[in-house]
């Protein structure tokens, strides 16, 4: 892919892509949209439309078979992940999936070793990683200027999928819905990229506080079968930046307030903490105040809200094409398919938690 020829990206899902994937992309010199696909095909001619999109497949198969399209993005309910990103990399094609990674870890191990075989760029969308204000606090981390790391704590607050939400996949667990997959991923990642190291074990409650909601087609009344709510307690295996090292994550999307999106690492010289924001945070032991850190938060791509996703994904777009344009098969600190079943192994060890309240040795 080392041409003139800019990269091809075909989008598989039309939600989440629609407010940060393509407007991403469409900041990328090098790339262009060609494709788009969706279950529901009007929903995708209507983005194809307002992007300028030209080709609108009749379904995600059609799509990966395209020519024109070097790289797949896969932004649908986690379980089409593993049927998916399988006949994309059966095709020689660039795969970026959308966390959580699948539905378990079985499904994440058949998908990481079939990428590997394949021998091309795959990823997961973990966005985060990118924003400056965490690579400076990754930075700070090994830089020892909090010492050794204690404890970390990551807080998720929201209320977007509240009470008059409707009933759609994210309610249901067969589909992979919920908040454990969807924020509990980004919160595992970034403990382990933050600290190098694995999650050993783990307790965890999951909750559902709305238990109905009307189906968004039909007006009636389903129950809900995934979590709105998740919380994590976590021990960390040692290294070099840990010892002893717990966690703690508090997620929720049913709770009013301001949002947050707030990670804290606190260590035996001091403590960090980045916010939904990107400010980030520095308190010395002893100093019994947080003292801001300068970051530059970059550019926002055309087209994005302002979010610390959007953020993130307007350099981790650019960096993937640049990796395609240079024929790279890797980003460096990006989140890999085995970062991504690494995530999965910890889901996997926390519902079986959730369901015999006890902690549970995570692989």
């Amino acid at each position: 892919m080392t041409n003139d020829k800019p990269i091809g990206v075909g989008i598989v899902g039309a939600g989440f892509a629609r407010s940060t994937q393509i407007p991403g992309f469409r900041n990328c010199n090098d790339a262009r949209v060609v494709a788009i696909t969706s279950r529901r095909r009007e929903h995708a001619e209507q983005v194809a439309h307002e992007f300028g999109i030209e080709h609108v497949a009749q379904d995600w198969r059609e799509l990966v078979a395209r020519d024109d399209v070097d790289l797949v993005s896969v932004v649908t309910p986690p379980s089409t992940h593993l049927e998916i990103t399988l006949a994309a990399l059966e095709q020689g094609k660039a795969v970026l999936c959308e966390k959580p990674m699948a539905m378990d870890a079985a499904e994440a191990l058949r998908m990481t070793e079939r990428a590997r075989e394949a021998g091309v760029l795959a990823l997961i969308d973990h966005e985060l990683r990118f924003l400056t204000s965490r690579q400076k606090m990754r930075a700070m981390l090994r830089n020892g200027e909090i010492g050794t790391v204690r404890h970390c704590n990551y807080v998720f607050r929201s209320d977007y999928r509240g009470v008059l939400g409707n009933w759609d996949w994210w309610s249901d667990a067969a589909m992979g819905g919920g908040t454990l997959g969807a924020i509990g991923s980004h919160a595992i990642d970034s403990f382990r990229w933050l600290l190098d190291t694995e999650v050993s074990d783990v307790s965890c409650i999951l909750s559902t506080h709305v238990a109905e909601r009307p189906d968004k087609t039909s007006g009636t009344t389903r129950a809900v079968t995934s979590d709105d709510s998740v919380r994590m307690l976590l021990r960390f295996a040692q290294s070099p930046l840990t010892k002893g090292a717990t966690g703690a994550a508090s997620l929720s999307v049913v709770e009013s307030g301001k949002l947050q999106n707030q990670l804290e690492v606190y260590g035996s010289s001091g403590a960090l903490m980045v916010e939904e924001t990107g400010e980030l945070w520095h308190s010395p032991a002893g100093a019994g105040s947080w003292r801001r850190v300068e970051v530059d938060q970059g550019q926002l791509a055309s087209g994005m809200r302002e979010s610390s996703w959007s953020h993130g994904f307007t350099i981790f777009s650019s960096k993937i094409i640049e990796a395609l344009r240079e024929g790279r098969t890797s980003v460096e600190g990006a989140a890999t398919f085995d970062d991504g079943y690494r995530a999965q192994l910890v889901m996997d060890a926390a519902r079986e938690s959730n369901v015999s309240g006890c902690f549970v040795r995570v692989g």
